[in-house]
């Protein structure tokens, strides 16, 4: 176990006296594999709540699994959701350089066949946590992370629903058996996804019959949800603390419909 955080929260009583509700976040490393491959994932939860609770999946950005995909795993356990951030290219190595993520990334994408497995190798680990609920899982993801969940719908995962977070965009295979539901949130000035991107992706979602919704945000570019976007020194990223705040509601909204079907 790597450490252990402890949240406050307060609820009020009809009377509203405020008590107080004691949260403790707890993060474990787990080792799992795909092929030759070792992965290093991050569960979280909260070790305060009983019995078994909806699983989440969070697939990070092309940078690796850094402290901003671990960050959103703790949020998703503050809402009391069983998180587990994946390793999408193994030995949690993680990167500021965009050279080398764009690599890594590639690497990946290149089959999409071993990206999805890869992928389902995380959600396998979910799966089988003492403290999941197997039949209530999502995923969601950012930028790679966000091409990464759609992968997992293509491939026919069995999940609730999906959240892809200025993710690329990727469309759908034709024939594509898509279970999941589907949210994505959508920079307008997102440089690297250009509006025929967009539409290739609506219509394959249309025509494979989805369950499928895209949110654009104005004046939001790509990344507009990491608060540390501006620090890569890349001009198309930028963080949007609007559309930041309001992707991230609409993903707590969607996920309590997903769940409760």
């Amino acid at each position: 176990m790597k450490h252990t955080t402890k949240v406050l929260l307060f609820a009020f009583l009809p009377t509203l006296m405020p008590t107080l509700a004691l949260a403790e976040i707890k993060t474990e490393t787990v080792e799992y594999q795909h092929g030759d491959t070792t992965l290093k994932g991050q569960l979280v939860y909260d070790g305060s709540i009983a019995g078994k609770r909806p699983g989440v999946i969070v697939a990070h950005e092309w940078w690796g699994l850094n402290d901003y995909a671990k960050r959103r795993a703790e949020m998703l356990a503050e809402l009391g959701y069983v998180a587990f951030a994946v390793d999408m290219y193994g030995d949690g190595k993680v990167t500021s350089h965009a050279p080398d993520a764009k690599g890594w990334m590639q690497q990946i994408a290149s089959n999409v066949d071993d990206w999805q497995a890869r992928a389902m190798a995380g959600l396998e680990v979910l799966k089988d946590s003492e403290r999941v609920d197997a039949d209530k899982l999502a995923a969601v993801g950012y930028c790679f992370g966000g091409a990464t969940v759609m992968q997992m719908a293509y491939a026919g995962a069995d999940l609730d629903g999906v959240v892809s977070f200025h993710g690329s965009l990727p469309p759908a295979p034709e024939g594509a058996d898509i279970k999941a539901k589907v949210l994505a949130a959508h920079g307008y000035q997102d440089g690297f996804v250009p509006p025929e991107k967009v539409d290739a992706f609506v219509k394959s979602l249309a025509e494979a019959g989805a369950d499928w919704q895209l949110v654009v945000y104005s004046g939001a570019r790509h990344a507009f949800t990491n608060p540390d976007a501006g620090d890569y020194g890349m001009d198309m990223l930028q963080y949007n603390a609007e559309a930041d705040k309001r992707s991230w509601a609409l993903m707590q909204d969607f996920l309590t419909e997903v769940f409760a079907d």
